[in-house]
Order: C-alpha cells, then structure tokens, then sequence
C-alpha cells in the first residue's frame, strides 16, 4: 500500500490545492510534497536490500485484456522514487519568492506531475507504464505553455508533439508484445519471457521503436532540439521538473524496458546508441561552452550529461547501469540548483546573459558558496555528488570500447570550461550597472540551497547509501539481458 500511497497522495493533494486561494496554496502544496518525502524516506530506511519487488499492489485494471494496475519498488525504483520526492519539495520551495497567477492551478500541476513521475518509476505493467509515461507530459506541457516565456506557446507545442509521436512508436511495441504473449499480458517480466522467442530482426524493429520514444525524451542526440527552447522558454519550476526527474523517465525507460526485453536489437544496435550518446556528450559540451545564456547553457549541459548516462547504460555492464542511477540522482540534485541559482539572479538583475554580469561575489558570500559547492559537483569534483556517477560511468564506456571511452572522457575537461566560465562570468569581475547592490540569499533561498549544497558533498562521501540499495536489482537485471 506503500506505493500505491506515493502516487495517490500528490493527487488528493493537488485537488485540494485546486480549491486553496491566495498563498495557501503554495504553502499546502510544500506540506504535501514534505509528506511524500517523509513517506519515501520510509521505504528507502525500510527497504531490503536484495531483488525483489517490495511494497508491491496489483489490482485487476482492465481484466478482460490482462492489463493490471500493478506497482512495486525494486532497487532501481526506489533510487528514482528518492529522487522525485526528494526535488519537488525543492522546486515548490524555489517560487515562494514569486506570485503565479493562478497558483492554485500551477502548484495543483506540480503536484499531478508527481504522481505521474512516481507512477513511471514503479509500474510493473507495461501498458500502466505507457498510461504514467504520457501522463506526466500533460501536466508540464501546461505549467510551460501558461507560465512560460515571450515564445512558450510554439515551443511547448513543439515539445508535446515530438514527445507525443516517439511515445506512439514504444506504444505500437507493446502491443505487439502484448500480443505475443500467451496469455495476453502485459506485465513487464512477462514481456521479459516473451523475448527469448523472438529473432533478431523483431528485435531490431521493437529496439528502434522503444529507443526513439525514449531517446526524446531524455534527449539523445539527434532528437534533443526540442530540449534547449523548452529549458528557456518554461518557467524556471517548469525547468526544474523536466530537467531534474522529467528526462529521468527515458534513462528509466532504457533501463526498465528496452535493455532486457530485447538484448539481441541491444547487441545488434546498442552500438550505435552510443556513437550517439558520445556525439551527444561532445555537441552538447561544445555548444554549452559557446553560450551567453546562463539558463541556456545549463539546459546544454544537462544534455550533454544525459549523453554520459545513455552510454553508460548501452554499454550493458554492472559500472555502467550503478553509474547511471547514481548520476541520476546526483544529476537531478544539481541542476535544479544550479537553475535555482539563475533564477535568484534573474530576478534581480532582469537579466541571465553573462556579459551583462559580474561581480556578484563582492556582496553574497551565502550565495557565492552554494553556487560554487553545487558547480563542484556539475563538474564532478572528487568528494562531490558527480564524481562517482561519472567515474563509473566513464569506466564503463571504457571497457565496452577503448577509443569511445576516450571521447567520453572528454566531458571532464568539456565540464569544467563551461561551468568554470559560468561562475566567472557571472560572479566574478569588476560589478555592472545590473549587480550593483545585488542582495544576498533571503531566508527561503538559503532554505532550498542549503539541503542542495549539503546533498552535493554527503553523496559524494557516501554514495554507497545509493549503490547498495540498487546493485542487486541491477545484477539480477544483467542476468535478464545477458541470458
């Protein structure tokens, strides 16, 4: 009942904030999104650490086709479960210095999206997969197109329908599976069983149907275009989520779906997934390093970290899959600090563009600190959140091939110029008509940084309170793809 609980509680919530005028509502969308942390924290200290399924609930949803409402949380789950409920306290707390119109209807949004989120990281249907998969987007699509940018509404568009039409083509592979079934199932270890009777070529078509509805949503390279516009033109809350747990659903996806229920179209094609992971981790790093838009270059960055994740999970090994839910995780903490940390300074200067910064520092020591310590960890600095994530993940790439893991491994350097570039233009330097008098972090900012900042070093001097929970799910999940 655990889990069925995570998902019913942030819609109850958001009914109720439907009804709430005025500031309650943000203030009773906080509380809920502080319960549901309360409530995954319990599972996450209750949780046995082995490869079952826990926490479990299965109820006949349309019993005359086989389809089940079926949820459960495993070690791979639970790391994505911790960091959904761990970030949308965060993004609430991030707009307590702003006023939304309507917020009763934005801050009811947030909270539908987080049952969504939860409901993708701990289906055990497929096709209750497809339904969380496709619902998490209406929520965010409306969040972007009402309260978004000068340009929100042909860029939202953009974004719904190229979301939209890759989903279609994972929806048209599980039909297939379904059918294939002798029992007309969809559960998604049944589907696992399924594919050890199909031939490689079936195989190939369901990986090309289940990788492109996955590889945008994350993005990879070539389907990202959608990615950097939607960043920018999305409020800033709005950024957070897609960027933070949104995209998580397609790493998910891969890891969940794709990987073991057709490892011959993995053999045969995986290889290919990472040229364009790797092509992703270089463009994405180069462009990032190009840009004059704080927001815009993060939203590149964040690209190019997925790119790292992708191929770490294709190169089907135990580093690479760990890697990945570490970095997930460690990801997710990072950037919706960093896009907090550019929202403060927009909000003050009326401006995100680099060249109009500077000198920040010489009147924010509290923010200073906690830019500094989260950009550590972007970059992956030994004893931050990112260093195990991305060393794993480069050890992994390594090992599926030699010369890819060179290239990838040129993110560290990549990184550090664009972050290091961030900080310094923004931060640093003679100050500008813009910063002049810039007031350091109020009571609420330092509240939503502060846990941030002090996640970026306790996972990275502990990441076994990750890796231990998730390892055994993850070997048990090799066996699959491997056997």
């Amino acid at each position: 009942m655990l889990t069925l609980t995570l998902i019913l509680l942030p819609i109850f919530a958001g009914l109720i904030t439907l009804a709430t005028k005025g500031e309650n509502a943000k203030v009773l969308a906080l509380v809920a999104s502080l319960v549901e942390l309360a409530l995954g924290a319990y599972i996450y200290s209750t949780f046995v650490a082995d490869s079952s399924t826990q926490f479990g609930v299965t109820y006949n949803w349309i019993a005359s086709a086989g389809i089940k409402f079926a949820v459960g949380i495993d070690g791979i789950s639970l790391v994505l479960v911790l960091l959904t409920t761990l970030l949308v306290p965060f993004i609430i707390l991030s707009t307590f210095n702003l006023a939304y119109k309507n917020a009763s209807v934005f801050y009811a949004l947030i909270l539908f999206m987080q049952a969504a989120l939860v409901g993708v990281f701990t289906a055990k249907d497929a096709f209750l997969f497809y339904f969380f998969f496709e619902a998490a987007l209406i929520p965010i699509y409306f969040i972007a197109a009402v309260w978004g940018s000068e340009n929100r509404i042909k860029v939202t568009f953009k974004f719904f329908v190229y979301t939209l039409f890759g989903s279609l083509f994972m929806l048209l592979a599980l039909v297939y599976l379904y059918l294939k079934t002798p029992t007309h199932t969809a559960e998604i270890t049944a589907l696992y069983e399924v594919s050890k009777s199909l031939g490689v070529t079936e195989q190939s078509y369901l990986f090309a149907a289940f990788f492109i509805a996955f590889a945008i949503k994350m993005p990879l390279f070539p389907f990202h275009t959608w990615q950097p516009d939607t960043y920018v033109e999305a409020p800033t809350a709005g950024t957070m989520l897609l960027s933070g747990i949104m995209l998580k659903m397609g790493t998910y996806g891969v890891i969940r779906l794709l990987l073991p229920i057709v490892p011959l179209g993995v053999q045969a094609w995986g290889g290919v997934a990472v040229v364009l992971s790797i092509i992703g981790i270089v463009y994405g790093s180069i462009i990032a390093i190009q840009q004059k838009d704080m927001k815009r270059l993060i939203a590149y960055s964040s690209f190019a970290h997925v790119g790292l994740m992708s191929a770490g999970i294709f190169a089907k090994n135990l580093d690479g899959l760990q890697g990945a839910l570490v970095q997930m995780l460690a990801h997710g903490i990072n950037v919706v600090g960093l896009f907090f940390i550019v929202e403060i300074i927009q909000q003050r200067t009326k401006s995100r563009e680099l060249e109009q910064l500077g000198g920040i520092t010489q009147t924010t020591p509290k923010l200073s600190v906690f830019f500094i310590i989260i950009m550590l960890g972007s970059v992956a600095l030994p004893l931050t959140n990112g260093f195990v994530g991305e060393f794993l993940l480069l050890k992994s790439v390594y090992e599926y091939n030699n010369w890819m893991g060179a290239v990838a491994g040129l993110t560290i350097i990549l990184g550090a110029v664009y972050m290091l570039r961030l900080v310094q233009k923004s931060m640093f330097g003679a100050t500008t008509a813009l910063t002049e008098g810039f007031e350091d972090l109020n009571t609420s900012e330092v509240a939503t940084l502060l846990p941030i900042a002090l996640l970026v070093i306790v996972l990275g001097v502990a990441p076994n309170a990750i890796l231990k929970v998730s390892e055994p799910a993850v070997s048990q999940l090799l066996s699959i793809i491997n056997h």
